[in-house]
C-alpha cells in the first residue's frame, strides 16, 4: 500500500479492506508518500462515499461505522446521502515545545508576538493549531509550500484563523 501511494504520487491513498471488527462496516487505511495516518477527516468520508457507491451495504443505512488506525468512526448518513461524522478523541493535544513553536513560526512567517495561541490539535495527522491576532500575517505565506509535511518533525502544520 505505501508503495501504491509513493509510485502514484498521491498525496493520500486508501484502501477499503474487510473489517477485522465486528461493529464495523469495513477497514479503512490511509497512506501519505511518507507513512500511514491512523485517521484523516477527507480520505475517511470520500472512501465512505466509494465504499457506498461500489455497492457497500452497511448494517445501519444511517450510520456507517468505519474502522481505521485511531478506532472506531461513526459516519451518518442524511435523508439527502450528506455524509459527516465526529473526530476521533485527541491522540495529543496541549502546548507546543518552545523549539518547535519557533521553528514553525519562523516557517510561518509571523512572530511570536503574532500569535494569540499554539497547541497539538491531533487525531492523526500529527496537526499543530496556530490561532493568530491578525489572520492578514500569514495570508500571502499560507500555502502548500509552507503549510507542508514537515518530514523531520513528522507534523502537519495548519494556521488557522478565528
Amino acid at each position: 500500500m505505501q508503495a501504491f501511494t509513493r509510485w502514484t504520487n498521491l498525496s493520500e491513498a486508501t484502501f477499503v479492506l474487510p473489517p477485522t471488527r465486528s461493529e464495523a462496516d469495513y477497514r479503512l487505511r490511509i497512506f501519505t508518500l511518507t507513512g500511514e495516518l491512523p485517521f484523516a477527516g477527507h480520505p475517511t468520508l470520500g472512501s465512505c462515499h466509494a465504499w457506498l457507491e461500489a455497492g457497500g451495504l452497511p448494517e445501519n443505512p444511517q450510520l456507517i461505522v468505519q474502522e481505521c488506525g485511531a478506532g472506531l468512526v461513526r459516519i451518518r448518513r442524511s435523508d439527502t446521502g450528506l455524509l459527516s461524522f465526529a473526530s476521533p478523541p485527541l491522540v495529543r493535544s496541549g502546548p507546543v515545545d518552545a523549539a518547535l513553536k519557533l521553528e514553525i513560526l519562523a516557517e510561518l512567517g509571523v512572530s511570536v508576538a503574532d500569535v494569540v495561541d499554539m497547541a497539538w490539535i491531533d487525531n492523526g495527522p500529527g496537526w499543530l493549531g496556530v490561532l493568530l491576532h491578525d489572520p492578514a500575517k500569514s495570508a500571502d505565506r499560507a500555502g502548500p509550500d509552507v503549510l507542508a509535511e514537515r518530514r523531520a518533525g513528522g507534523v502537519t502544520v495548519p494556521s488557522i484563523h478565528v
